[in-house]
């Protein structure tokens, strides 16, 4: 693994809505709107600023661990795949 020491592990992907583009991050630490994350899985690997969170399709600014948050993702996204925080 060549991750980046600055990169924090704070979730994994349980599932991807491909139609919306979405991807529902199950939290292990803390994340929110304005965050820079690195998706990183067997064949994924992209960086992006995560421009919303969801909670059941409600709106919010910050996810907390243990969460189950949906977020907008710019590229498909794999069960399993780590999420980190740059």
């Amino acid at each position: 693994m060549t991750e980046e020491r600055n990169e924090e592990e704070i979730g994994r992907a349980t599932h991807y809505f491909d139609k919306a583009g979405v991807a529902v991050i199950e939290l292990t630490a803390p994340l929110k709107v304005g965050d820079k994350i690195h998706i990183k899985g067997h064949t994924t690997d992209f960086e992006q600023d995560v421009s919303s969170i969801q909670i059941e399709h409600n709106s919010i600014s910050e996810g907390k661990k243990g969460d189950a948050v949906g977020i907008k993702v710019s590229e498909r996204v794999r069960e399993h795949d780590i999420v980190f925080k740059k």
